[in-house]
């Protein structure tokens, strides 16, 4: 059974976001947080002043170095909370005045300015990342809503998913591991295709969902085979392709995908799964790393891979006499 436990770390390491890079993001929000701050103070001095809440990926520490594009930049997608709190279901304005209004506080606070969408106004910079604000109004101890344009006022609590992922992870050996290997994966399949494939939440979800436990070596590619299984057989089962998310509103995140979607989906995940398998029972290291790579790109690198079968090297090793041995 070919081992590529090694180069799945190797491959951990190129792709998740470095400590610098971090800072560089944290700055880059705290800057825009001030920016909304004042902008409020100044001009609305008298109404519910906002407060913030990261989310996302960079809250639950599952964010990835994105796959550079032709011109060199990288798409990180952020996402900082807006809330505007309060004891008192009359101080909320209309969903319109929220997105308005955050939107005239950051629309000139970069080069590259920003965008008022449905779900949230979303900030753009030089370096090809941006940072989605969404704003919630939220009664004191009650679940925030969202001033989503296409579902009015939803309920959604970004915190307290973040708190599911936190104790998801106290349980489950390498979650935030296998999640940012599943989410590598998908960046590679968009970067290479023009499908539309889930997002950095569904596959956090489907992750904790179908978990696999790593086996008494501890080997990640193991289980990540294991969690691609586990995810393709209830996915595809009949009436199984469901992710329904843990907190409020507890919806189906894939209940809004056409079939089209859901089809080119199932295939990268069953064609993943497949070589997956191939890879792990594969006897040569080498050709086991080239199946993986074919699913994470030039990033999962083979170089360090044995180009030997496992089994005849195992022979070979059982068959030599020791030198000190009474039958050498």
């Amino acid at each position: 059974m070919a081992n590529n436990n090694e180069q799945f770390k190797a491959f951990h390491d190129a792709i998740k976001a470095s400590k610098t890079r971090k800072e560089t993001l944290r700055t880059n929000r705290q800057a825009l947080r001030d920016k909304i701050k004042k902008y409020f103070k100044d001009n609305h001095p008298d109404y519910v002043q906002p407060k913030f809440c990261w989310q996302g990926s960079f809250a639950m520490d599952t964010i990835l170095n994105p796959i550079k594009d032709e011109d060199g930049l990288g798409a990180y997608d952020l996402d900082d909370g807006v809330y505007f709190i309060s004891d008192d279901e009359d101080d909320k304005k209309d969903l319109e005045w929220y997105h308005s209004e955050t939107y005239e506080a950051v629309k000139n606070h970069t080069t590259k300015g920003a965008e008022d969408n449905d779900p949230c106004v979303t900030v753009l910079y030089a370096d090809g990342h941006h940072v989605d604000l969404p704003v919630y109004f939220m009664i004191e101890d009650e679940t925030p809503q969202l001033s989503h344009r296409k579902t009015p006022w939803i309920e959604s609590d970004p915190k307290g998913l973040r708190t599911w992922f936190n104790d998801e992870c106290s349980e489950k050996t390498n979650l935030k591991r296998m999640v940012r290997y599943l989410k590598a994966w998908c960046d590679f399949v968009k970067s290479e295709t023009d499908k539309k494939m889930p997002t950095g939440c569904i596959l956090t979800m489907l992750a904790a969902e179908h978990f696999a436990e790593p086996d008494a070596d501890g080997r990640e590619d193991v289980q990540m085979k294991d969690i691609l299984v586990n995810m393709y057989d209830s996915l595809s089962a009949d009436n199984g392709f469901h992710c329904y998310r843990p907190t409020s509103p507890y919806d189906d995140l894939f209940e809004g995908y056409s079939e089209k979607r859901k089809k080119d989906f199932l295939n990268e995940l069953k064609s993943f799964k497949e070589d997956a398998e191939r890879a792990i029972n594969s006897k040569n290291p080498k050709d086991a790393c080239g199946k993986w790579q074919k699913h994470f790109g030039d990033r999962f690198c083979c170089s360090t891979a044995k180009d030997e079968d496992e089994d005849a090297q195992k022979k070979s090793f059982a068959g030599t006499i020791n030198n000190e041995s009474k039958y050498a």
